[in-house]
Protein backbone atom coordinates (compact mmCIF):
# COMPACT_ATOMS: atom_id res chain seq x y z
CA UNK A 1 0.00 0.00 0.00
CA UNK A 2 1.38 3.12 -0.95
CA UNK A 3 1.22 6.50 1.12
CA UNK A 4 1.79 9.92 0.38
CA UNK A 5 5.46 10.68 0.54
CA UNK A 6 6.56 13.61 2.61
CA UNK A 7 7.51 15.53 -0.39
CA UNK A 8 4.30 14.72 -2.84
CA UNK A 9 1.34 17.06 -3.20
CA UNK A 10 -1.90 16.18 -1.31
CA UNK A 11 -3.40 17.17 -4.82
CA UNK A 12 -2.91 16.54 -8.36
CA UNK A 13 -2.48 19.30 -11.15
CA UNK A 14 -6.48 20.35 -12.06
CA UNK A 15 -7.47 18.61 -8.66
CA UNK A 16 -8.90 21.34 -6.17
CA UNK A 17 -7.03 21.47 -3.56
CA UNK A 18 -8.02 20.75 0.15
CA UNK A 19 -8.32 23.59 1.40
CA UNK A 20 -9.93 24.67 -1.56
CA UNK A 21 -12.61 21.76 -0.90
CA UNK A 22 -12.99 22.63 2.88
CA UNK A 23 -13.83 26.16 1.76
CA UNK A 24 -16.16 25.86 -0.94
CA UNK A 25 -17.87 23.33 1.75
CA UNK A 26 -18.11 26.06 4.41
CA UNK A 27 -19.42 28.44 1.91
CA UNK A 28 -22.16 26.54 0.87
CA UNK A 29 -23.22 25.76 4.60
CA UNK A 30 -23.25 28.91 4.90
CA UNK A 31 -25.69 29.90 2.17
CA UNK A 32 -27.89 27.11 3.94
CA UNK A 33 -27.86 28.03 6.77
CA UNK A 34 -27.27 31.92 7.47
CA UNK A 35 -31.08 33.17 6.41
CA UNK A 36 -31.97 30.48 9.62
CA UNK A 37 -29.15 31.53 11.74
CA UNK A 38 -30.21 35.30 11.38
CA UNK A 39 -33.84 34.35 11.73
CA UNK A 40 -33.56 33.03 14.80
CA UNK A 41 -31.09 35.85 16.05
CA UNK A 42 -33.02 38.34 15.15
CA UNK A 43 -36.35 37.27 16.49
CA UNK A 44 -34.12 37.36 19.75
CA UNK A 45 -33.11 41.11 19.82
CA UNK A 46 -34.89 42.89 17.43
CA UNK A 47 -31.65 44.60 16.05
CA UNK A 48 -31.28 43.72 12.62
CA UNK A 49 -27.71 45.22 12.21
CA UNK A 50 -26.44 43.18 15.72
CA UNK A 51 -28.62 40.35 14.93
CA UNK A 52 -26.21 40.02 10.76
CA UNK A 53 -23.16 40.92 13.71
CA UNK A 54 -23.78 37.88 15.88
CA UNK A 55 -25.06 35.64 13.07
CA UNK A 56 -21.63 36.57 11.05
CA UNK A 57 -19.84 35.72 13.78
CA UNK A 58 -21.23 32.59 14.44
CA UNK A 59 -19.86 31.42 11.29
CA UNK A 60 -16.57 32.59 12.29
CA UNK A 61 -16.23 31.15 15.40
CA UNK A 62 -17.69 27.68 13.54
CA UNK A 63 -14.67 28.17 11.07
CA UNK A 64 -12.35 28.33 13.25
CA UNK A 65 -13.43 25.60 15.22
CA UNK A 66 -14.69 23.00 12.50
CA UNK A 67 -12.14 20.78 13.76
CA UNK A 68 -13.67 20.39 17.11
CA UNK A 69 -17.29 18.77 15.27
CA UNK A 70 -17.43 15.41 16.06
CA UNK A 71 -20.59 14.31 13.69
CA UNK A 72 -21.17 15.77 10.07
CA UNK A 73 -24.82 15.23 9.93
CA UNK A 74 -24.76 17.66 13.27
CA UNK A 75 -23.71 20.56 11.74
CA UNK A 76 -27.28 22.68 12.36
CA UNK A 77 -27.35 21.55 15.64
CA UNK A 78 -23.58 22.42 16.34
CA UNK A 79 -24.24 25.96 14.41
CA UNK A 80 -27.30 27.18 16.37
CA UNK A 81 -25.41 25.99 19.70
CA UNK A 82 -22.81 28.53 18.91
CA UNK A 83 -25.82 30.81 17.77
CA UNK A 84 -27.05 30.42 21.20
CA UNK A 85 -24.39 31.07 23.46
CA UNK A 86 -23.62 33.90 21.29
CA UNK A 87 -26.57 35.32 22.11
CA UNK A 88 -26.44 34.60 25.48
CA UNK A 89 -23.56 37.14 25.79
CA UNK A 90 -24.50 39.53 23.66
CA UNK A 91 -28.05 39.44 25.96
CA UNK A 92 -26.21 39.69 28.96
CA UNK A 93 -23.91 42.70 28.26
CA UNK A 94 -26.62 44.37 27.04
CA UNK A 95 -29.01 42.89 29.87
CA UNK A 96 -31.93 42.50 27.54
CA UNK A 97 -33.86 40.48 25.04
CA UNK A 98 -36.44 41.28 22.77
CA UNK A 99 -36.51 45.08 21.53
CA UNK A 100 -38.93 46.90 19.52
CA UNK A 101 -40.93 45.08 16.76
CA UNK A 102 -38.81 46.06 13.19
CA UNK A 103 -42.21 46.83 11.07
CA UNK A 104 -40.40 46.88 7.73
CA UNK A 105 -39.06 43.24 8.08
CA UNK A 106 -42.77 42.39 8.61
CA UNK A 107 -44.07 43.94 5.76
CA UNK A 108 -41.71 42.06 4.23
CA UNK A 109 -42.59 38.89 4.87
CA UNK A 110 -46.28 39.46 4.43
CA UNK A 111 -47.50 39.42 0.70
CA UNK A 112 -49.29 41.56 -1.50
CA UNK A 113 -52.51 42.60 0.44
CA UNK A 114 -54.30 45.60 1.17
CA UNK A 115 -53.02 47.94 3.60
CA UNK A 116 -55.19 47.52 6.35
CA UNK A 117 -54.08 43.61 6.52
CA UNK A 118 -50.68 44.85 7.16
CA UNK A 119 -51.14 47.11 9.38
CA UNK A 120 -53.54 44.31 11.20
CA UNK A 121 -50.77 41.90 10.81
CA UNK A 122 -48.06 44.02 12.18
CA UNK A 123 -50.56 44.38 14.83
CA UNK A 124 -51.04 40.82 15.60
CA UNK A 125 -47.22 40.01 15.47
CA UNK A 126 -46.12 43.22 17.69
CA UNK A 127 -48.92 41.54 20.25
CA UNK A 128 -47.51 38.01 19.98
CA UNK A 129 -44.48 39.23 20.72
CA UNK A 130 -45.27 41.46 23.64
CA UNK A 131 -46.62 37.92 25.58
CA UNK A 132 -43.44 36.24 24.34
CA UNK A 133 -40.90 38.78 25.54
CA UNK A 134 -42.97 38.16 29.08
CA UNK A 135 -41.95 34.57 29.03
CA UNK A 136 -39.16 32.67 31.31
CA UNK A 137 -36.05 32.98 28.77
CA UNK A 138 -36.06 29.03 28.05
CA UNK A 139 -39.58 29.37 27.03
CA UNK A 140 -38.24 32.40 24.77
CA UNK A 141 -35.12 30.62 23.43
CA UNK A 142 -37.75 27.43 22.60
CA UNK A 143 -40.31 29.46 20.80
CA UNK A 144 -37.27 31.34 19.10
CA UNK A 145 -35.50 27.80 18.02
CA UNK A 146 -39.01 26.45 16.85
CA UNK A 147 -40.19 29.58 14.74
CA UNK A 148 -37.17 31.62 13.63
CA UNK A 149 -34.63 29.13 12.95
CA UNK A 150 -37.26 26.53 12.35
CA UNK A 151 -35.45 23.37 14.01
CA UNK A 152 -36.77 20.33 15.11
CA UNK A 153 -37.59 19.37 18.29
CA UNK A 154 -34.65 16.71 18.69
CA UNK A 155 -32.36 19.52 17.46
CA UNK A 156 -33.77 21.86 20.09
CA UNK A 157 -33.22 19.10 22.57
CA UNK A 158 -29.77 19.12 21.85
CA UNK A 159 -29.07 22.62 21.36
CA UNK A 160 -31.07 22.92 24.94
CA UNK A 161 -29.25 19.96 27.10
CA UNK A 162 -33.01 19.05 27.17
CA UNK A 163 -34.89 15.51 26.05
CA UNK A 164 -36.94 15.51 23.26
CA UNK A 165 -40.05 14.97 24.82
CA UNK A 166 -39.27 17.53 27.53
CA UNK A 167 -39.06 20.35 24.39
CA UNK A 168 -42.26 18.70 23.11
CA UNK A 169 -44.07 19.09 26.50
CA UNK A 170 -42.39 23.07 27.15
CA UNK A 171 -43.36 24.38 23.77
CA UNK A 172 -47.04 22.98 24.12
CA UNK A 173 -47.53 24.28 27.08
CA UNK A 174 -46.11 27.82 26.20
CA UNK A 175 -47.92 27.79 23.08
CA UNK A 176 -51.16 26.97 25.23
CA UNK A 177 -50.45 29.76 27.78
CA UNK A 178 -49.69 32.42 24.61
CA UNK A 179 -52.91 31.58 23.23
CA UNK A 180 -54.82 32.08 26.48
CA UNK A 181 -53.05 35.31 26.70
CA UNK A 182 -54.20 36.58 23.26
CA UNK A 183 -58.00 35.36 24.25
CA UNK A 184 -57.70 37.30 27.55
CA UNK A 185 -56.89 39.99 25.29
CA UNK A 186 -60.06 39.79 23.31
Amino acid sequence: MKGVGVHEPLSRPGDVSVGERIFQDFAERYRQYFPRVFAYVYGRIRDSQAAEDIASEVFEKAFVKADTLRHEEAFGTWLFTIARNLLISYCRRRNRFGGPVNYELVDSLGGEGAPEDSLLEREEVAKIMDHVRRFPRREQDIIALKFDAELTNAQIAEIMNLSESNVRVILCRTLQKLRKALQEEM
